[in-house]
């Protein structure tokens, strides 16, 4: 028996590289220490940045979080694994600093580096607080709700901002994390509002949206700014300043939200957070790309970045440093801030292997814990389909649920179309599509998946791995598109149809 071989032409590994920009990047040491990025204890205050390709880094220390020079320049020390190190023999409680690398011979703009957990005034510079004084009374006994099973959840949207901002809202802290701290407020009517209307309404967690310090709302100036989602992340492992009630105090922003989480917690009400790990507001500008140029991201064959999320960038969750930087961004979470629950923006830009390694790692802080996310991404990825987080690859994620958009546009009708009914308003041929969602994604004898409108085959193993919803922030709301579709009904028969839709939604 004879063998051929077939003679296959070199590819040099610049060939190599410029076919793939990304293959760099797993050459990279990697670190998956507790010591990242500032850590305090008796011998005084210690860095650890993760810079495995910079020539050479700076730590800064100022006395303020904006328009103060630095006091101290430390070059730090080349160690282990890609990291830097400095160490000063005080606890600096009260100063800040930034971080600043050479990279490719020039020195890139000063970073308060990809783990603050604290942040002075827009999040430029990281901050050095005691943690332990932030917590509100009560707080080593706090705990949600416990919750055995997904399906028991009742799950309320919210926006800090809209929840309370409006003037009639009785609430005294508009559009704060306190706001949620207040009780017996109410409208000029005398309809309960706050915290107070929330747990009227019956649910078992509220939602908040994005509450990490994001880009676009600028701290100092308060009043100029009127709204922002949070979906542009900047410093994901410190609060957003804009929710509390003085974003110059690093430490204010961290006190506030805790004690709404445990606010929220004495009304019997978990929280689950809105993580967006999927992209940054800026590309070159970030933490991540002034840490490590290029690592963090998946790029183009040409080098660009790729925009698998429709703002500009995407993260690559399947390279171990970005891997373990989410991991540990939920567990830090868990602990320090006791949330209950993570709704991860844009999930399927992430692999699976990273998000069951989420749910692993925060099942062992709390069993009760749950993670959910959308099952699609906004554009074309690098990553292949088969590693995506999407709903059809939900099977392999036994401890991750998606949304379902199946039973969202059957119920209400198509998102595209503003004008298009839905079962609950009288539009034929949505059945199977709404029995879809009703068995969660399951495979069924009485549902014929062959008339699904958004899934052809069941794809969920159990129902703890869908979450139906009717309203939720993207696109029109469930009132709205009902003022749309049916506009020449009355009121009466809006809210006959609402009511129809809600009783398949467990996401309000």
């Amino acid at each position: 028996m004879s063998t051929l071989i077939a003679s296959l032409p070199m590819v040099s590994a610049t060939d190599a590289l410029a076919q793939n920009p990304d293959a760099i990047y797993s050459t990279y040491e990697t670190y998956n220490g507790s010591d990242l990025e500032m850590t305090l204890n008796a011998s005084g205050t210690h860095f650890r940045l993760w810079s495995p390709s910079a020539q050479a880094v700076r730590l800064k220390i100022y006395p303020t979080g904006r328009n103060s020079a630095s006091e101290q320049t430390i070059e730090m020390t080349r160690d282990k694994n890609g990291t830097w190190t400095a160490g000063i023999p005080q606890k600096l409680y009260g100063k800040f600093y930034t971080f600043q690398i050479l990279h490719n011979g020039k020195w890139l703009d000063e970073t308060p580096g990809v783990w603050a957990k604290a942040v002075g005034i827009n999040g430029n510079r990281g901050a050095i607080i005691d943690f332990a004084a932030t917590n509100p009374e009560g707080w080593d006994n706090d705990k949600g709700p416990s919750i055995k099973n997904i399906n028991d959840a009742v799950i309320y949207e919210m926006h800090h901002r809209d929840f309370s901002m409006h003037p009639s809202s009785g609430i005294a802290s508009k559009g704060k994390f306190l706001a949620l701290t207040e009780h017996g407020t109410t409208n000029p009517k005398g309809d309960k509002t706050g915290i107070d209307h929330l747990k009227e309404l019956g649910v078992t967690h509220v939602h908040i949206l994005p509450s990490y310090d994001y880009n676009s709302v600028d701290e100092a100036n308060l009043p100029a700014n009127t709204y922002n989602w949070g979906y542009d992340p900047q410093n994901y492992n410190a609060p957003e300043g804009s929710y509390s009630t003085n974003p110059a105090n690093p430490s204010t922003r961290v006190s506030e939200m805790k004690e709404m989480v445990k606010a929220l917690h004495d009304a019997g009400i978990g929280v689950v957070m809105d993580v967006v790990y999927n992209h940054t507001a800026e590309n070159d500008g970030s933490n991540f790309s002034l840490t490590a140029p290029g690592y963090y991201y998946r790029h183009r064959p040409d080098g660009s970045y790729s925009d698998a999320s429709g703002c500009g960038n995407e993260t690559a969750s399947e390279r171990q440093q970005m891997r373990n930087f989410i991991v540990n961004s939920v567990k830090y979470w868990a602990k320090e801030y006791h949330i209950d629950g993570f709704r991860f923006d844009l999930m399927a830009i992430h692999d699976t292997t990273t998000m069951n390694e989420v749910a692993r790692e925060l099942k062992k802080i709390n069993p009760d814990i749950f993670v959910y996310g959308e099952g699609w991404t906004a554009g074309d990825s690098p990553l292949p389909v088969a590693q995506r987080a999407l709903k059809d690859n939900v099977s392999a994620m036994p401890q991750i649920a998606v949304f379902s958009d199946d039973i969202r546009d059957a119920i209400k009708g198509h998102y595209t179309d503003e004008t298009d009914r839905g079962f609950a308003t009288g539009k034929p041929g949505l059945e199977e599509t709404v029995k879809i969602g009703i068995v969660g994604a399951t495979a069924h004898p009485q549902v014929d998946y062959s008339k699904g409108n958004n899934s052809k085959a069941p794809y969920a193993l159990s129902p703890t791995q869908v979450i139906n919803y009717v309203s939720c922030h993207d696109d029109l709301t469930l009132t709205d598109k009902l003022a749309k579709s049916l506009p020449e009904e009355s009121v009466a028969d809006r809210q006959r149809a609402a009511k129809l839709a809600q009783t398949h939604g467990s996401f309000i």
